[in-house]
Parts: structure tokens; sequence; C-alpha cells
């Protein structure tokens, strides 16, 4: 029997989160939150129009004013946060997929493969981001699902080229080259070995991306090329404010600091995790 207490032998590692970890957990959480009792914390109908109170000012029964046509502006942030928390979502997770497993096969197994994919991110980066994911939406037509379409076909690149780097370095490691001599499947080395060692970067640029596809999708709503209106987004609400203002600035104001405050959180996540992943290196 060993002679260490048993408190110390199993005893669990304590997580500290820093202080910017705790502020991106926090305000996530609460958007997240409010995002998921959106019905219940709205006091009205995000498209209930009242034309007797139309460019209202913020007040005890509209906390955040009125719009042009009397829809209550603080329901209207707050169902948009389902929107924006959504678009976050979906305009990453297609292109980290895509992405990741492009840059496993090409950074593993090189040659046409490698070759094809270079060539194709040379393509891409040859235009700016904005630009290209705009001619594509403008080919498809408005609206969030040609939006999110376009924003897969130009997102992938990045994290293709991410995992590809990564995938060089690992691939040329001891264990790597073990476990081929010792005969295992590929596929046992790339998605057991390689991939769970290369994609500590990718989760941190993911994080940092959301930040990219949120300002994205409030900047094509305010276009016009994203979210269509009624529906409430923030870039949407932007866009219907910008007319009035300088007599209800309150309509442009408020969706802008949800924007700013969501940015920060997943800047200050991204950010986070990346200084987690160099304490770790240096350990």
């Amino acid at each position: 029997m060993s002679n260490v207490p048993a408190s110390t032998e199993a005893a669990p590692r304590a997580v500290n989160l820093s202080p910017l970890m705790m502020i991106a957990v926090t305000i996530l959480g609460g958007w997240s939150l409010v995002a998921l009792m959106a019905p219940l914390i709205a006091p009205y109908d995000p498209d209930a129009i009242d034309i007797s109170n139309m460019l209202t000012g913020p007040n005890s029964a509209h906390w955040f004013g009125t719009d042009q046509v009397g829809r209550d502006v603080f329901s209207r942030v707050i169902h948009a946060a389902r929107v924006d928390l959504f678009l976050c979502v979906v305009g990453v997770l297609p292109p980290l997929l895509i992405g990741t497993v492009v840059g496993l096969l090409s950074g593993y197994f090189g040659g046409v493969i490698d070759s094809l994919f270079m060539r194709l991110y040379d393509l891409t980066v040859a235009f700016p981001f904005f630009v290209l994911v705009l001619a594509i939406v403008g080919v498809l037509g408005p609206g969030l699902v040609n939006f999110v379409i376009a924003l897969t076909l130009v997102g992938w690149v990045s994290y293709a080229r991410l995992v590809r780097a990564e995938v060089l370095t690992v691939r040329e490691s001891e264990y790597i080259r073990a476990a081929e001599c010792l005969g295992y499947p590929r596929r046992a080395i790339l998605f057991r070995h390689v991939l769970p060692n290369a994609f500590g970067p990718v989760i941190a640029y993911a994080v940092s991306d959301a930040v990219l596809v949120m300002l994205a999708g409030a900047s094509f709503g305010f276009l016009g090329m994203g979210a269509q209106p009624p529906l409430a987004e923030w870039g949407v609400i932007i866009a219907d404010g910008q007319a009035f203002v300088q007599q209800a600035w309150w309509i442009c104001l408020f969706p802008g600091l949800a924007a700013i405050s969501l940015g920060l959180g997943f800047a200050f996540l991204g950010d986070g995790i990346g200084q987690m992943q160099r304490s770790k290196v240096a350990i």
C-alpha cells in the first residue's frame, strides 16, 4: 500500500481562469441567456407596430425607446441576440469543419492534394474577404442563408491553411513516426494522434473569427444583403434608424452597443484561450 495520503494521490488540478476568460464567460453567458429567454424578457412583440408611439425616447414604458413605426427597440434588441448568436455559430462551424478536413489531408499527405489546396488558397486571398463575400451574396441574392453560404465558401480556406501548418509540424514528431512504423491505420493516426495535437490553435482562431462573423452579419444586415426586415437583427435595426439618427439616436445606439459587447466577449475568449495555450507550452 502506498504511504502517500489518498487525498493527495487523486487531487484534482485547479482550473484558474484569467480575468479575460472571466469577463468573456460573463458576457457570452449573459447574451446566451438573453437569447434563450428572449420571449420572457422582452416586454413587447418585436414586430408589433404602434403608430401612436413613433420615435418615442427611452422612458419607463420603453426602456430603449421606439423606432419610426412605434416598435419597442428594447424588445427588438433582445430578440436580435438570437439571430446574431445563431450567425456566430453557423458562420464559424461549417468553415471550421470543411477547413479542418482539407487542411488535415493536405498537410499530412501532401502531393497533388496539397498543391491544389495552395493554388485555391492563393486565388481566394487575392481578394479582400468582405469584397468576395459581398460578391457571392450579390450573385446568390440577399438573405441569411445565402450569407452563410458565402461565408462558408470563403472562410474555410483560412481554417484549412492553419490546420495544414499545424499538421506539417505534428507529422514530423517522433510519436507519429513511431505509429507509422508500427503499422497503425492512417485513419487512426490522423484522427487520434495528428488532429488532436494540431487543433488547439484552430479553436482559438475560431473563437476570434466569431467576432468577424458577427460584425459581418451586422454589416450585411445594415447594407440589406443579410437579414431582411422586419426580422430583428442588430444590423437591420441600425439601418432602420440611420435616417433618424439626429432625432432618434437611441434606435442606432443600443443595438450598436449590443454588437460591441458581444464582439468583445468573443475577442476576450479568444485571447484567454491563447494565453492558456501559451502557458501550457511554457510549462
